[in-house]
């Protein structure tokens, strides 16, 4: 499974994981959600289970479950500054369509859910 993290979200993540220090890692998935499908879930890890796969990046550890693998391959996590607003934007190739507030989305018929 391929994640790729950018250096601005990197350091974001590290800097609110920090202010858990009962976590031990950021969880990064999907639910089913929205008028389109899924929404990502970024979540505070306090431990991996058994079936979860542990992503290094610079020092951040992601955590990702089995249902959320498929949907988030090759996916890009950057952080972009508007103004004073920061939001983790997903640059994920498996997305086919958006909903038109941006909340949630649709992923192809070629991405084993």
């Amino acid at each position: 499974m391929t994640i790729t993290v950018t250096a601005k979200a990197n350091q974001h993540l590290k800097n609110a994981l920090a202010k858990h220090p009962d976590a031990m890692a950021i969880r990064l998935g999907v639910k089913t959600s929205g008028c389109s499908g899924y929404a990502y879930v970024v979540d505070y890890a306090t431990s991996p289970t058994d079936v979860d796969e542990i992503l290094e990046f610079d020092g951040l550890q992601l955590v990702v479950d089995p249902i959320s693998r498929p949907l988030l391959h090759g996916t890009e996590v950057d952080l972009v500054v508007e103004g004073v607003n920061r939001t983790l934007r997903f640059h994920n190739p498996n997305v086919v369509s958006e909903c038109g507030c941006g909340e949630s989305f649709a992923v192809g018929a070629a991405v084993p859910v």
